[in-house]
């Protein structure tokens, strides 16, 4: 999911906790993603410490504030809302659980003093059941899930403040046990035509667009945007280009620690024959990670 997030500095090393850019050789993957893309995904460690791996301005980044971590490592995870400035952030989010079967409200809260990071809320509540096995989320117009062989949507609606689910609405059965990854990109058309737009990756090495139609959600149309080589991907991010706004960045995070970055020039061809980029090489980003 496409988001403002932080934009990378022109230092090599930033003195702010946490925070770590390296600058990379010019490589080809390099310089086929412009200068002004950036984008960002959030990983947990095994010890439940929360980061976030980023590529912007042409770097790499490690993101982490002490004492941002859960007692548990999600199998699945999706940001729902967030705002800030270069002192505050505030974010609210969905983590389904390994094992307990529930997803969680996860509330965080950063403030810097002095130049320093302190997490002053980090709360995680419990929020609904039905979540067992889930491997991915990804919010747009709904909240989707996949887990086992099928695709679940929900209807997310805030009250006071508080985000609520309604109950499950089956869109697929079959099929989706090959789904790798999966991130929200957009919803485009109007009406009866309305369509949220999903990007995601396949065990058999395609990057992939879904449409998936509002009003009867399973109507689901797709394209194949790339037929191979996507398959190592443990996770699929999408960021901004300030000065190409038909344009993403692409962020690929395989278990391995190696990442790819690649530039789509035009965002909504359906068309991949233009997305130009590749291997950033073995960062040892081997946190689990989450698509954004």
């Amino acid at each position: 999911m496409r988001s403002s997030l932080l934009s990378g500095a022109s230092v090599a090393v930033a003195a702010v906790a946490g925070l770590v850019l390296n600058p990379l050789q010019a490589t080809a993957a390099v310089a086929d993603v412009p200068a002004d893309c950036g984008v960002y995904t959030s990983a947990y460690r095994s010890d439940g410490q929360r980061l976030a791996y980023g590529y912007t301005a042409q770097k790499t980044s490690v993101i982490s504030y002490p004492g941002d971590k859960l007692a548990w490592v999600p199998s699945a995870h999706q940001q729902l809302g967030g705002a800030g400035d270069t002192d505050l952030f505030i974010s609210t989010e969905v983590a389904a659980h390994p094992t307990d079967g529930y997803l969680y409200r996860l509330d965080r809260r950063g403030e810097r003093t002095n130049g320093v990071w302190k997490m002053t809320q980090n709360t995680a509540t419990r929020m609904k059941s039905g979540f067992a096995n889930t491997r991915v989320l990804a919010s747009g117009t709904y909240l989707y899930r996949v887990a086992g062989t099928s695709l679940y949507r929900y209807q997310l609606t805030w009250t006071n403040g508080v985000p609520t689910l309604s109950t499950p609405t089956t869109l697929k059965t079959t099929g989706w046990d090959s789904v790798k990854t999966l991130t929200f990109e957009r919803t485009e058309g109007t009406g009866a035509a309305a369509v949220d737009v999903l990007v995601g990756t396949k065990t058999n090495g395609e990057l992939k667009e879904w449409r998936i139609n509002l009003a009867t959600p399973t109507t689901i149309g797709s394209t194949v945007l790339r037929a191979s080589g996507w398959s190592s991907f443990a996770s699929l991010s999408t960021g901004y280009c300030q000065s190409h706004p038909h344009g993403r960045p692409i962020l690929g995070i395989a278990a391995t620690g190696s990442a790819s970055v690649y530039f789509d020039a035009n965002a909504t061809d359906r068309i991949g024959t233009d997305i130009k980029g590749g291997s950033l090489g073995s960062l040892g980003w081997t946190a689990k990670a989450y698509g954004q």
